[in-house]
């Protein structure tokens, strides 16, 4: 086994180690992949301020993420068929994240379904919604994740409709993969992620497959699922969903200053600054360079969360420092799963808490809670404008 020490280490075995359908279906964004480049590339443009001479003992990545104590401000983002990067994947980041104290989030196209997961953990964990047109499924997944004791809905707002992501299409992406010539090939080099896959009875869309009116199988779930995201979703469905929930509401996919004044006005507990991953409208701005104009726009008035591009606690701490309360990962901890299973996404959830221990005493501050635009400098035009 490889010496872990950073999160492109996973990447690495992750790559080795699962099929490329689902390798590829994780590290791609839509179109020409400029914005998924550039979520990253743009952390790269921000400089840390160095400290000397300070007291950098008994220092603390604690903090919180709404109203909740989390041993660092990172969460677990909803990421679709992670069951697929390595068998029972929900579950296993579910426990992981569990046992090192940061937030999990299912996605409503897991491969587990929010059942497997309850009966897996002891604490409560957050559901991501889709807004599908079945009205029944729709008010049936809310019973279900109400029924787990969920302890806030997740709504993406930034999926009516499924941006074009050229891999996936080239590649087929099914759940479970469709058995082509290209794809046998594939899945014999991957004998680690085959054994345990055969292992497991969890290898298709559990939240839907037997949920939704007329999906049994495969098939039909590949003809409901093309069909059903709802492209109609507007504020005024979006207050329905609120009150059939009636609990914790985080909406994310917010990238616009305006936007997020609806959703601050609208009283949700927390937005995500996010553009999916760069997986939906190519040519946005990363979520780094909105988030302060996010930050801008609503100041106190709801718990500024952000997504998109987060890879070492480096990515983290400049987070922080331009205003989130609270980050999520998405592909670092994928990467840890498909490398390693369990043990995968807590080792990236060590690298992310090192690196960002490490680089806030350096920075000259002892708790997460004090980081802040001092801690960082930013290049000329970084805060250009935005919009009209």
């Amino acid at each position: 086994m490889p010496v872990i020490t950073s999160i492109e280490d996973l990447k690495t075995l992750h790559r080795s180690r699962t099929p490329r359908m689902f390798y590829d279906y994780a590290e791609s964004g839509s179109y020409t992949e400029q914005t998924f480049r550039e979520n990253t590339s743009d952390f790269a443009r921000i400089r840390l301020r160095q400290k000397v001479a300070v007291d950098m003992s008994n220092r603390s990545t604690t903090s919180d993420m709404i109203g909740l104590p989390v041993s660092m401000p990172v969460g677990l983002a909803p990421v679709g068929l992670t069951g697929m990067q390595h068998a029972d994947g929900e579950i296993l980041a579910a426990k992981a994240a569990e046992k090192f104290g940061v937030p999990f989030t299912l996605s409503t196209m897991s491969i587990c379904s929010i059942e497997d997961v309850a009966a897996h953990v002891t604490k409560p964990f957050m559901f991501q919604l889709y807004v599908m047109k079945d009205q029944e499924f729709l008010e049936n997944v809310i019973e279900r994740a109400k029924a787990a004791g969920c302890s806030a809905m997740v709504l993406t707002l930034d999926l009516q409709i499924l941006g074009q992501r050229h891999k996936d299409l080239k590649n087929g992406l099914s759940a479970p993969p469709k058995l082509t010539l290209p794809t046998m090939l594939n899945l014999a080099t991957k004998w680690r992620w085959c054994m345990a896959m055969a292992q497991t009875k969890r290898r298709t869309f559990g939240n839907i497959v037997g949920h939704a009116k007329g999906v049994g199988d495969i098939s039909s779930l590949q003809s409901w699922t093309a069909e059903q995201f709802d492209d109609r979703l507007d504020w005024e469905k979006v207050a329905k969903i609120r009150d059939m929930w009636g609990g914790k509401l985080i909406l994310k996919g917010i990238l616009d200053p305006e936007d997020a004044r609806i959703a601050a006005d609208f009283g949700a507990d927390a937005i995500v600054v996010s553009n999916h991953g760069g997986r939906q409208l190519d040519g946005a701005l990363s979520s780094i360079r909105m988030l302060p104009h996010i930050v801008q726009a609503v100041g106190d008035q709801v718990e500024i969360h952000m997504d998109s591009g987060i890879r070492s606690g480096q990515d983290v701490l400049k987070a922080l420092a331009l205003g989130a309360h609270g980050t999520w990962i998405g592909r670092a901890f994928i990467h840890g799963l498909g490398a390693m299973g369990e043990a995968g996404v807590t080792k990236a959830l060590e690298v992310i808490r090192s690196e960002l221990d490490t680089t806030m005493a350096l920075c000259g501050e002892r708790d997460v809670r004090n980081i802040g635009g001092h801690n960082v400098m930013l290049p000329d035009g970084f805060l250009s404008e935005y919009g009209p």
